[in-house]
């Protein structure tokens, strides 16, 4: 885990008090591009430019708008949004618990890492709250504010360990009705076919197995460039959808390279 401890609170329900540090529970290992002047490889450099005079604008006469129709703007100062900010705490306070099942995956957000705060001894606390959860498989759900945002998010806990999860809000999770998906018929054979194909393709979920070949390609490109060997420009392999009077065959043949 990132030894960076990002926040410390105190989780509080009923006449529970848990004092824990936060910590990052993701890492993104991604190569980066810097854009540069093609002629002299120098970095470029970012500059806000007015769009009605085409000139650089300083930081000092640079402002923050929200606009309320086309072309029209109402100006906030940083001393108006301090105003709306929540006010700054230390509490993750759970409101309820829910099954954990319960939570859709579409409301899942950023997940972070929990840990006992040494600083103030709660170990056995720390330690029973895991256990009960876990026990339980509940996931509490939570609210809090840190540098300057309010949160909404679940507490859970798995192997162990404690996490927290940031929730999407009700609104910010699009229905799958607005995506006007038509309903398609499909044969009894075609459903029987496709289960035993997925059941044999069901295994554990072992994410370790898997690498990011985007990223691996990217690093070799770069290696190979980096060593003066000109790269082969290839035309992108592109899958064509199977024909829905080619399923059943589709299906058939995929089973018996599964079997």
């Amino acid at each position: 885990m990132d030894g960076t401890t990002l926040w410390k609170g105190i989780i509080h329900f009923g006449d529970t008090a848990v004092a824990v540090k936060l910590h990052p529970a993701v890492r993104e290992d991604r190569i980066r591009f810097h854009l540069l002047h093609r002629r002299d490889r120098t970095r470029l450099r970012q500059q806000m430019v007015c769009a009605w005079e085409k000139k650089p604008v300083p930081g000092e006469e640079q402002a923050r708008g929200f606009e309320v129709e086309e072309g029209k703007y109402i100006i906030v100062d940083p001393a108006e949004l301090d105003q709306t900010a929540p006010e700054s705490g230390r509490t993750i306070e759970v409101h309820e618990f829910v099954r954990t099942e319960r939570i859709d995956s579409l409301f899942l957000g950023r997940p972070y890492r929990l840990a006992p705060d040494p600083a103030i001894v709660q170990g056995e606390k720390f330690d029973a709250l895991v256990a009960a959860l876990e026990e339980l498989n509940v996931a509490g759900v939570c609210t809090w504010a840190m540098r300057k945002r309010s949160y909404f998010g679940c507490l859970q806990a798995r192997g162990g360990a404690l996490r927290i999860h940031t929730l999407r809000y009700a609104d910010e999770v699009v229905p799958a009705e607005l995506l006007g998906v038509q309903e398609v018929a499909f044969s009894e054979k075609e459903l029987k076919i496709g289960m035993e194909l997925i059941d044999k393709l069901t295994a554990p979920f072992e994410p370790v197995k898997f690498r990011d070949e985007h990223q691996k390609k990217l690093r070799d490109m770069i290696g190979r460039k980096a060593r003066g060997e000109k790269i082969a420009i290839l035309p992108p392999r592109r899958l064509k959808p199977t024909a829905p009077d080619r399923l059943l065959q589709a299906l058939q043949a995929s089973l018996k390279k599964a079997a």
